[in-house]
């Protein structure tokens, strides 16, 4: 099975160059220096963090529960890396099996890199692993009411807006409703 996948963005492609692959151990620093540089980028968007997050010692935390759920096929967690580092990362999660056949997507992108490309070019990419590689029916996809920018980029990448989900996670403190995106793969 081959999850990595190198893909251009910017117009026309005549952009950077993306790589995106199974997160890794040895990410840690790397992951907790773009989570600190993120962190208030990322803030209205995510659950509440506690400090520890953001330390190499806090993402070996979490890079090790992310393993364990992609041993026990429950999860893909992919970095997002570029020529000057990590840009983010893009998780299916829940994945089901049987005839379900379905996962969960998130993702962030640092706040250099938005407006780019690189979200779509991202999600585009797991989309194609999803069909390809996981041999997934579904995926579906939540966002804040008032998150215009990743509802564009699902809405690029095929994915068709099903309802809004009240309540739906708790995000910034708060329990907040979301719209969800559902994208069919075959």
């Amino acid at each position: 099975m081959n999850l990595v996948r190198s893909v251009p963005i910017g117009r026309g492609g005549s952009g950077d160059q993306l790589l995106l692959r199974p997160l890794e151990l040895s990410d840690a620093a790397d992951l907790a220096g773009a989570y600190l540089r993120n962190r208030g980028h990322l803030a209205p968007w995510e659950p509440t963090r506690d400090d520890g997050f953001f330390t190499e010692h806090g993402q070996e935390a979490v890079i090790r529960a992310k393993i364990d759920q992609y041993a026990a096929g429950s999860e893909v967690p992919w970095v997002i890396t570029g020529d000057q580092g990590v840009y983010g990362m893009i998780t299916l999660t829940g994945i089901v099996r049987g005839p379900f056949r379905n996962a969960n997507l998130g993702y962030w992108i640092d706040q250099d890199r938005t407006g780019r490309g690189a979200a779509s070019a991202a999600v585009a990419a797991v989309v194609d692993m999803a069909t390809q590689e996981l041999d997934l029916h579904r995926i579906q996809a939540a966002t804040l009411l008032h998150n215009a920018p990743s509802q564009a980029v699902l809405g690029r990448c095929g994915f068709d807006r099903i309802g809004v989900a009240p309540s739906y996670l708790q995000i910034a403190g708060e329990w907040q409703d979301h719209v969800l995106f559902q994208r069919i793969l075959f």
